[in-house]
């Protein structure tokens, strides 16, 4: 059994499909922290937010597809590990081209029963990994956090800026046409 905690963002639509793939991954790892999103903007604030160690995605998704999920991955950050859990993927040359656009693995909806089995070695390989690079990892991690904090701060502030802005022109009008209002009046 993995004892090192994982951290597994989710990018599924079928909540028993859901259920089915937490309940395999607890037989393989002892402290698995799950977040589960159904498409691209939530698995975009996930990454940004939770910071995974990895993410596990179906194909079909009601909003986008599995490359799409891979694509914006990668883009987030590269070295994170990818693996498909779907039913669509039965053409060996999409399959193929899964592994060859980035994805760590993929597994087949049908051998869910041995899910367990199917993802330890692949699990294996991530801790591995991980173990070699902890400490990194982990600050990296808390790196990521802030500079996202930092972000959404700036992001607000810029929003609240254009809010002012925008209140200063319509004060700046009001003076305007207070001013012309009076002039009306002193003409009469």
């Amino acid at each position: 059994m993995i004892t090192i905690p994982l951290r597994i963002l989710l990018v599924e639509d079928s909540a028993t499909d859901v259920a089915l793939i937490k309940r395999n991954i607890k037989k393989i790892v002892e402290d698995p922290q799950f977040e589960l999103v159904e498409d691209l903007s939530g698995c975009e604030n996930k990454m940004m937010n939770f910071i995974p160690d990895l993410v596990i995605s179906d194909y079909n998704l009601p909003n986008c597809d599995g490359f799409e999920v891979l694509e914006l991955t990668q883009k987030i950050d590269p070295e994170m590990p990818f693996i498909f859990i779907t039913g669509t993927i039965e053409d060996e040359d999409l399959a193929a081209n899964t592994i060859l656009a980035g994805a760590t693995g993929f597994i087949l909806k049908k051998h869910m029963p041995q899910l367990d089995e199917k993802l330890k070695p692949l699990f294996k390989k991530i801790v591995y990994n991980m173990v070699a690079n902890d400490e990194l990892r982990e600050r990296i991690r808390k790196n990521k956090i802030a500079v996202n904090q930092i972000y959404n701060y700036l992001d607000e502030l810029n929003a609240d800026k254009e809010e002012q802005m925008e209140n200063l022109d319509k004060i700046r009008q009001d003076i305007k046409n207070s001013k012309s209002g009076e002039d009306d009046a002193n003409k009469a």
